[in-house]
């Protein structure tokens, strides 16, 4: 089971506790930033595109307390940045362990068999480490090459000293489906409790504006990847936020189901736009004008987002609000495989995009140079 029955329970009590509350919107996972810093340069990342001055600032692990006790969200995103260049990250980590929250920490794992020493196991703690494909592709899309294996020795580490570990992946325009899927095998093999997918979103700091999917394109590309499912696959998200990537459910988006918490205090509206800041989560929840956000709202800065901070927050609310919701997630759960003769097709006529004949045209010429 990717999820534990703990963490499970946690999560369906909670969501259960709003709704006889009455409260319409609730956070269900905070994104905790304590740094911007980090060891890579990823193309599809603007974390590192601000000033060095910011750069070498963290937040304290007192802040980070502060914002999970006044936020309330039974689990704890911990993304950056890279949060294991946080100078206090364990006594962060153990911290929110004695809170009893669920924390996902995420890595590119390149210091994760180094710093794996700094933490104990628990069912509170997952290492999400950041993959974005096999091999070459992953390499390419952080820019450093033997990336991959680096953060493969890391996953192998962490789950042979019996660490929870996942795997967190963003596709982009171009992405090859029969690779995303050999991709899922591989990490299945490394012994990954789930894997975790979102389509990247072309957000203002981004330096590569260029690759981001439209919502049709997303709709094909997800249905081409997880219709005809291998049953040994297991996924670290709600099997509807699936189905929504698959096009076969709709949702609107939640950005306070997941609100963030930085360096410069609670972000407005959510883990990717920036329009301003509240010094409070009372005040995020109470200032922010939330209908200017969202697919449904007109706004270009939403319309092709369908990323999983956004929506999977619409998913989970949508399983414990109804008996339709509930249902669907039970038979989403039991009937997983999803056999569609059109996605088999679709794996077998994918052409490559731009982008990604340029790196095959970059990579025959290294080799070219190389057998010379």
């Amino acid at each position: 089971m990717p999820v534990p029955v703990s963490q499970m329970w946690t999560v369906a009590t909670y969501v259960l506790k709003q709704r006889f509350q009455g409260r319409r919107r609730y956070p269900l996972v905070l994104m905790l930033e304590p740094l911007f810093r980090c060891n890579l340069a990823c193309s599809g990342c603007g974390k590192i595109q601000y000033p060095a001055h910011i750069l070498k600032a963290h937040l304290t692990p007192e802040e980070c307390f502060r914002a999970v006790d006044e936020c309330g969200a039974p689990m704890v995103s911990i993304p950056g940045g890279e949060p294991l260049m946080h100078p206090q990250i364990a006594e962060i980590v153990e911290g929110l362990i004695a809170r009893g929250k669920y924390i996902y920490l995420c890595t590119n794992a390149l210091l994760l068999k180094e710093k794996i020493g700094l933490f104990k196991p628990s069912k509170y703690l997952t290492f999400s480490v950041h993959m974005d494909g096999q091999r070459e592709h992953h390499d390419f899309s952080v820019c450093k090459e033997g990336g991959y294996d680096i953060a493969a020795v890391g996953i192998k580490e962490a789950v042979a000293r019996g660490f929870r570990v996942t795997t967190n992946t963003t596709l982009f325009d171009g992405a090859d489906p029969k690779s995303v899927r050999a991709f899922f095998d591989e990490m299945m093999e490394l012994g990954v409790e789930g894997m975790m997918l979102s389509p990247g979103y072309s957000y203002d700091k981004a330096p590569d504006q260029q690759h981001f999917l439209g919502k049709a394109r997303t709709r094909r590309l997800f249905n081409a990847i997880l219709s005809n499912r291998n049953p040994k696959w297991a996924f670290n998200l709600s099997p509807l936020f699936l189905e929504y990537l698959m096009g076969k459910r709709d949702y609107t988006c939640t950005p306070w189901g997941m609100p963030t918490f930085n360096l410069f205090g609670w972000q407005k509206p959510c883990y990717l736009l920036q329009d301003g800041y509240a010094d409070t989560f009372a005040e995020l929840m109470e200032s922010t004008e939330w209908e200017r956000y969202g697919t449904e709202s007109g706004n270009p800065k939403c319309a092709n987002c369908m990323v999983h901070s956004g929506y999977e927050a619409s998913a989970v609310h949508d399983t414990f609000n109804s008996w339709h919701g509930f249902k669907a997630t039970v038979r989403a759960t039991l009937f997983s495989k999803y056999p569609d003769p059109e996605a088999l097709q679709q794996l077998e006529q994918h052409v490559p995009h731009p982008w990604e004949l340029v790196h095959i045209k970059q990579d025959q010429i290294e080799r070219e140079e190389v057998r010379q």
